[in-house]
């Protein structure tokens, strides 16, 4: 594809597959000057999702591994531009931007319109409430870094005030209840049984953990984890129960109120915070844009070779694309994998384009499911494609293989060196920090 100007790559979305893309193509095209490489995202900085109840629980340190967009893009040969894009001209080629402001709602940019030749969509996915009263209002949804430092300023608060009416022989009950028992509702409830016994080691005495800390994992269908398999199911159920995890399948929330969640059987469960875990789906911007065929869940129906179906310059990645499942049948699962490994086909295969040649077709690779459990308990994991068949492995070597999914992940955006150099830091620093973030 011969121009007369470098190609324009404009890339919306910058969570683990926008990034990781944006990252290569800048190394591989934007450095050398073959093409024009812009990032657009509403944030400043870019954290991997599957860790942020890591953050709402206290256990990770934002500040430690969030990575700078601006900073990035210097050192990866291509342009961040902040914004929230609303709109797409499919006729001009041009991406609609929303005016950005901070949080005190002065103005940063004005509204503005980028020129592409090459679109690629990695919007990613936010909470789907269903449409159940209360939950905007009275619920958290863990889909930020922001959102899930207000939980964890709030979980601090609360064991704060249980620990004051302990002192005054008043009731020091910590109740939380999470709305969806998938890998997310599942992980955090873990991890919040080890942060918070932590966390009132520091001078909240008052507050006994094994009878004063209650987690609630609510789940409307027959068994937690529902897309994986009935072995890790069971395994993570009987973990949680050993943790004192109050499991609820086969329950569903009607209602959020500011004192808990109304259950449609009747009963109401007092919890001081609640978090909706229940359910994701692509951000309503998405939802027949400009033409581009999209599904009931907003995602952009795309075919094989990641181009939407209704333009072939315009491909979709990650969550917020309908990816078929070539040899599986129906969609590619939203998972942090299948995004890493449609950002590392798109590199090759964008590169290809610009030379003339024709885009080839993805396959996922289906490398297994893991779920963290915390410290106390190993991580179970039932690994596919990765050996041409199932293995169920736990305890260490379940626990290395599920760091390693983030340790490929920080290796496709900085690089081994500084990968191992940032592992280093941060293993140093808590050496010398509090075990859990307190405050």
């Amino acid at each position: 594809m011969k121009v007369d100007q470098p190609h324009r790559i404009v890339i919306v979305g910058g969570g683990a597959g926008g990034l990781e893309l944006a990252t290569r193509l800048g190394n591989r095209l934007g450095k050398p000057g073959k093409a024009h490489i812009t990032l657009i995202d509403k944030a400043r900085t870019h954290f991997w999702k599957p860790h942020l109840h890591e953050i709402a629980a206290g256990s990770v340190d934002l500040n430690e591994h969030a990575t700078n967009y601006l900073a990035q893009s210097h050192w990866h040969g291509f342009r961040y531009r902040i914004g929230e894009v609303t709109g797409l001209d499919r006729a001009r080629r041009k991406v609609l931007v929303a005016s950005a402001h901070d949080d005190e709602g002065l103005p940063i940019t004005p509204a503005y319109e980028r020129d592409y030749d090459t679109l690629v969509l990695a919007a990613g996915s936010q909470t789907n409430d269903f449409g159940t009263p209360g939950v905007a209002e009275h619920a958290i949804a863990l889909e930020t870094p922001k959102e899930a430092e207000r939980f964890h300023s709030r979980l601090v608060n609360a064991c704060m005030s249980a620990h004051v009416r302990g002192t005054q022989n008043e009731s020091r009950l910590v109740e939380i209840a999470i709305i969806g028992a998938g890998a997310t509702g599942v992980e955090l409830a873990a991890e919040l049984h080890r942060s918070m016994r932590t966390l009132v080691s520091y001078g909240l005495d008052s507050i006994d953990p094994e009878t004063d800390i209650r987690i609630h994992l609510i789940e409307a269908g027959p068994r937690i984890l529902p897309p994986l398999s009935e072995r890790i199911a069971q395994a993570a159920t009987k973990l949680l129960a050993d943790m004192g995890v109050r499991v609820m399948v086969g329950t569903r929330v009607t209602a959020v109120t500011p004192d808990g969640v109304q259950l449609a059987d009747g009963r109401f469960l007092r919890a001081q915070l609640v978090v909706w875990a229940a359910g994701v789906k692509a951000a309503p911007w998405l939802k027949d844009l400009a033409g581009l065929e999209t599904n009931q869940l907003n995602q952009l129906v795309v075919g094989p070779t990641l181009q939407t179906t209704r333009d072939e310059a315009i491909f979709a990645i990650g969550d917020c694309a309908a990816a078929p499942w070539l040899k599986h049948g129906g969609n590619v699962p939203p998972r942090a994998q299948a995004a890493h490994q449609q950002a590392s086909h798109l590199a090759r295969e964008l590169a290809r384009r610009l030379r003339g040649q024709p885009v080839r077709e993805w396959q996922y690779r289906d490398f297994g499911s893991l779920v963290s459990l915390g410290n106390r308990s190993p991580v179970g994991n039932l690994m596919g494609g990765l050996i041409g068949g199932n293995l169920w492995v736990e305890g260490f070597f379940a626990r290395m293989m599920y760091q390693s999914l983030f340790k490929m992940h920080e290796v496709a955006i900085h690089g081994a060196w500084k990968t191992a150099l940032g592992t280093a830091s941060r293993a140093l620093t808590r050496r010398t920090e509090p075990r859990v973030k307190l405050h």
